[in-house]
């Protein structure tokens, strides 16, 4: 049965309450709520803003105050986390499990990658301490310079892959790793283990070693052996919301 309106206006308020009176935006309100965007987009609204109106909420009004410096200053931090210049797909994540992350959308402001690595790397050789993420943003911009001189037919093209979760029989144990080819891989592990492995969801990704380490790291606490982890039902529904992070 389809999520009502007035669930969703009752969700709104009750996390307002919870957030000091201001409506969370939609990415941090599906999280809390497991009401996704696909329950109201384009069926009751088609902004967010809409729902928080009708809602008698104020909007989170945090997005209009980041200045370039503030979204720099976040870019240098979650590169020198993630020892790599972070995808669409990591600015994605990270927004949705710290608040002080803007949406991806808003690094937008930044420009592309070619006028968004020159912005950071003015920013890290102005600024004390960051030569280490200055590195690996000149890194990705000299590479995009050889693939622009080189002829089409040798330009490496962005390989698509999959990150997957797969559950080992009726036990809450599973298994989260990449592959590929999704297939062929469920084969092979199902061929390791003494019960049978249920493919349980598929993300779709040109980054499939950034997103298998983000799911590795927020389930850290839970990993048993390897790539297994004890999930609970609602890890298991947090990792089915993503089905293709680019």
């Amino acid at each position: 049965m389809p999520v009502s309106k007035a669930q969703i206006l009752d969700e709104l308020r009750r996390t307002a309450k919870a957030n000091g009176g201001v409506a969370l935006g939609w990415r941090r309100f599906e999280g809390e709520t497991g009401i996704a965007y696909h329950d109201w987009y384009g069926r009751l609204w088609t902004r967010w803003s809409d729902a928080v109106r009708e809602a008698g909420l104020r909007a989170n009004s945090m997005s209009e105050a980041y200045d370039e410096t503030f979204l720099l200053e976040k870019l240098v931090t979650l590169t020198r986390t993630l020892g790599r210049v972070p995808t669409t797909g990591d600015l994605r994540l990270a927004s949705t499990t710290d608040d002080t992350i803007p949406s991806e959308k808003v690094f937008r402001r930044l420009g592309q990658k070619a006028s968004r690595a020159k912005r950071i790397i003015a920013f890290c050789e102005a600024t004390p301490g960051k030569d280490d993420v200055a590195a690996l943003w000149k890194a990705i911009t000299a590479t995009a310079a050889v693939n622009a001189n080189a002829d089409d037919e040798t330009v490496t093209q962005a390989v698509v892959g999959y990150v997957y979760l797969l559950q080992h029989g009726s036990r809450h144990e599973y298994k989260i790793g990449r592959t590929n080819n999704a297939i062929r891989r469920e084969g092979e592990i199902g061929i390791e283990l003494p019960e049978q492995v249920r493919p349980v969801h598929y993300i779709e990704t040109d980054d499939p070693s950034g997103v298998e380490n983000y799911w590795h790291r927020r389930f850290a606490a839970k990993r048993k052996q390897g790539e297994w982890f004890a999930l609970a039902p609602e890890d298991v529904r947090a990792f089915k919301r993503w089905k293709r992070i680019y």
